[in-house]
């Protein structure tokens, strides 16, 4: 029978059985047989795949296999511009954006720390979160392998640790995020943006201790205040969702915050 030989690079190597990963794997097959149509019976989404070369040529998913050729899969490069080969995709995510499945709801809200748009629900059956993938551009974030062999869906990630802080460390660092993050700007309860808002806006709304320690400041002289309120707009500035109206100031847990965001995004 004709043979081709295999190379499959970084995480595409999680969906192959042990004696094909991390090396050129030999593989017998039929005449007419495609690129897509082999690697779907090595159980590789071709979802994940967003470069094939062989021989070192570029070819895409139509290529039909010839007896000897060396074939070179590599994942999506959210990063790399590979523009001037055949890439995959039919077009780049130029705004990044995610759905995440049932498991992963802490992810999701991370992900919103760091100001990315998250979509998350834990009703979504695969039905929904394939739709909402393919229809609003957003990569599907999921541990099931099965959820992106779906024909439908373009952007998929499959999240490999179990951990939600160490899934996000993941995630960040293979899609390289942390030049596009932008901390503290969305809502962790329903994803909205942020709108900054004066105190007064929201002075009912907020903690008593926050409450009186204002009031009992607009009582004291002009330069007091002056005094506070300059300290206010450097650590306590307030932002308001416009969805769900729940409330974020710079509080005693905003240092915390702060360093768990810094420890994701150091590269």
């Amino acid at each position: 029978m004709p043979t081709a030989f295999l190379r499959f690079y970084a995480e595409l190597n999680d969906f192959l059985s042990e004696d094909r990963r991390q090396t050129e794997s030999s593989y017998p097959f039929k005449d007419g047989v495609s690129v897509s149509e082999m690697i779907c019976r090595l159980g590789v989404p071709d979802t994940q795949v967003d470069l094939i070369l062989v021989d070192g040529r570029s070819v895409d998913f139509s290529y039909v296999v010839r007896d000897g050729d060396r074939i070179s899969f590599y994942p999506m490069f959210e990063a790399l511009n590979i523009s001037p080969l055949v890439r995959l995709r039919p077009r780049p995510l130029r705004q990044v954006r995610f759905v995440a499945d049932n498991h992963l709801g802490k992810l999701a809200k991370y992900l919103r720390l760091l100001g990315f748009d998250s979509l998350y629900r834990n009703d979504y059956d695969d039905k929904e979160l394939a739709q909402i993938s393919v229809a609003e551009r957003r990569i599907l974030l999921t541990r099931d392998r099965d959820l992106l062999r779906r024909k439908e869906i373009t952007h998929g990630y499959v999240v490999q640790a179990t951990d939600p802080k160490q899934q996000l460390s993941e995630v960040v660092s293979s899609l390289d995020l942390s030049d596009v993050a932008t901390p503290f700007s969305r809502c962790l309860r329903c994803n909205d943006l942020l709108e900054s808002v004066a105190r007064e806006v929201v002075i009912e709304r907020l903690p008593t201790s926050l409450r009186e320690g204002y009031d009992n400041r607009r009582a004291e002289d002009k330069q007091e205040s002056t005094k506070y309120q300059a300290l206010s707009k450097s650590s306590n500035e307030f932002h308001l969702c416009p969805t769900c109206q729940r409330v974020y100031w710079r509080g005693s847990h905003y240092e915390r915050m702060k360093a768990f965001v810094e420890t994701i995004l150091i590269k």
